[in-house]
């Protein structure tokens, strides 16, 4: 059977074919993004937004992209890492902690971040700021966190194993970073990783990263490996820090340890 050419003689692909490919154009622009917003896909791929919407829709009825809980940004499931090497930690701890941050939300009025290591940084993963009447930065999806000056970058420090943490130190101090100095002395250094084990979990109390705001974090934690962590954000002038951990400490410590993660 003879296929429908063009003028120049290529053949024409069906309709069947060219959803196809577009399906595939969108689920990859997905993963390469690492979370992005239907729009955002319409104008990467030159397409018209009714199209990638419905692409998206069948694409997330199949279960190979999910909708983000906290900012309608889709990033792609298990089930599509699975085409590939199959695990990215980022989209699995993502996955599996959306909806403990949604029910967060409804008790914390305070936005909840969740954040995941990446060379030198934590980077924010999902979030309940679009949610929080008390948000002050509503664009954290993505956002990279540094190490030393954040509650999330301490708390992964003092939960991760020894030899990963002086990797870690090791490289923030080849990077060099002028904020980051009076932090890498050892001697504060040790207390800030010794006080954070102690307590379970890590604060920012000391205008140290964004002198408007302080948070506390605490680790999600199995079998030894840190798969990120949760972190809460509020207005220094508005809570002590000594009321902050009173109120939120213990809830997001249960939060971790509910999550459920695959070891």
């Amino acid at each position: 059977m003879s296929k429908e050419r063009t003028r120049n003689g290529q053949p024409r692909q069906s309709e069947g074919v060219r959803a196809f490919k577009r399906g595939l154009d969108v689920l990859q622009e997905v993963n390469r993004s690492g979370g992005i917003r239907a729009g955002d896909v319409a104008r990467a791929l030159d397409l018209p937004r009714p199209t990638v919407y419905r692409l998206l829709e069948t694409l997330e009825e199949l279960g190979y992209v999910a909708r983000s809980a906290s900012d309608d940004r889709f990033r792609v499931t298990r089930l599509a890492l699975s085409l590939g090497d199959g695990y990215d930690p980022g989209v699995v701890i993502c996955q599996a902690a959306a909806p403990y941050l949604a029910e967060l939300s409804k008790t914390l009025i305070w936005p909840v971040d969740l954040s995941t290591y990446e060379n030198a940084a934590m980077v924010v993963q999902e979030t309940t700021h679009s949610r929080s009447p008390l948000s002050i930065d509503r664009g954290m999806i993505g956002k990279r966190l540094p190490m030393l000056r954040t509650s999330a970058g301490r708390a992964y420090l003092a939960a991760c194993p020894a030899r990963e943490r002086d990797l870690i130190v090791n490289h923030l101090r080849r990077i060099d970073e002028a904020d980051d100095r009076p932090f890498l002395d050892e001697g504060r250094l040790g207390r800030m990783i010794a006080e954070t084990q102690a307590r379970g979990y890590a604060i920012r109390n000391e205008g140290e990263y964004n002198p408007k705001t302080a948070s506390i974090a605490v680790p999600i934690v199995r079998s030894g490996a840190v798969f990120g962590c949760i972190s809460i954000i509020w207005i220094r002038s508005a809570l002590g820090i000594e009321e902050a951990v009173k109120q939120f400490a213990t809830q997001l410590q249960e939060t971790a340890l509910a999550i459920p993660v695959e070891v």
